[in-house]
């Protein structure tokens, strides 16, 4: 019977934020405009580097691969989330709490390796800007970036697959606004202790690696920067890389937070803020961050606003 689904459970019920009905109208409307705030800002980002040849470089492609993620992230977890809010459904179907769970670690797992890719980027730039170009060409971004996502897909797949080939039978009430993989287990009448060790191994191998690379990518690009003559090339050096710097610290400490971590320490109420932080509001942040820090990026952004208030 090994890796056959025996669950007694065909639907699961996500309590999360739903279970407050006095504010539950009020969160609608708020998570509702930081969701259309979100697409909003991460398809400008899309458009204004697709549409501005000066942005047409690898810094800029790998970009525009995480504004596409960070419309993702909150889509898949989020869209479920507002109709539990509005309709107070919130009854999810076994396979669609797989499939949310599998998109949304195929996100989160892609970001990272795309984060990784993106450093070592900044690292060819700042410490070898002469080679650059030669280097990192476009056939090799458009390698790295479809690795990203292939890695991405076959790691969510196996982490999936070791969760709901597990045996549910008691409670089917997912204390979190979406399918994520500790309140998932936490309901498993199964143990648990192998499959979580094996996830635990593999998600500590994959993003050891991506950290490893981000990190040994800033140490040179640090080093680089304190050896430049002027002050005015350091900052300029520093700018560069400043807003990926920012976005690698805010997202790495939210999912750190969530996943790294046994299920028996898992707590509902702190796991539910920490979630929103890393699935909700860093895909808001990261336009911002980069279109606010980025000269290039703020310059094109507003030309492509200017297009549609004329338009409008």
């Amino acid at each position: 019977m090994q890796g056959v689904n025996l669950s007694m459970v065909s639907e699961f019920v996500l309590v999360g934020l739903s279970d407050a009905p006095e504010v539950r109208f009020l969160l609608f409307v708020l998570f509702l405009s930081i969701y259309l705030a979100t697409i909003s800002a991460n398809i400008t980002i899309l458009v204004a580097i697709s549409t501005d040849e000066r942005l047409h470089n690898p810094m800029y492609f790998f970009l525009g691969n995480l504004s596409l993620l960070d419309i993702l992230c909150p889509t898949i977890t989020v869209l479920k989330m507002l109709e539990a809010l509005l309709h107070e459904n919130k009854v999810i179907s076994f396979t669609g709490c797989m499939l949310q769970l599998f998109f949304l670690i195929d996100v989160v797992g892609t970001e990272i390796f795309l984060l990784a890719v993106m450093a070592y980027d900044r690292y060819v730039a700042i410490c070898h800007p002469l080679q650059y170009l030669n280097i990192v060409s476009m056939k090799l971004c458009a390698h790295l970036a479809i690795g990203t996502w292939v890695v991405g897909f076959f790691n969510s797949l196996l982490h999936t697959s070791l969760i709901f080939t597990l045996f549910f039978c008691d409670s089917n009430k997912v204390d979190q606004y979406y399918c994520d993989i500790p309140p998932v287990l936490a309901l498993s009448c199964s143990p648990t202790y192998s499959r979580e060790l094996v996830i635990l191994m593999v998600a500590g191998v994959f993003g050891s690696s991506a950290f490893v690379v981000t990190l040994i990518s800033y140490i040179y690009i640090l080093s680089a920067i304190l050896w430049m003559d002027s002050s005015e090339s350091r900052h300029k050096a520093f700018s560069t890389c400043g807003s990926h710097l920012t976005v690698v610290c805010l997202f790495y400490g939210t999912t750190i937070c969530t996943y790294v971590r046994p299920s028996s320490t898992y707590s509902p109420h702190q796991d539910r803020i920490v979630s929103m932080l890393y699935g909700i509001l860093t895909p808001l942040l990261n336009p911002l961050i980069y279109s606010l820090r980025n000269k290039e990026v703020k310059r094109a952004v507003g030309r492509v606003i200017r297009q549609i208030k004329t338009a409008l």
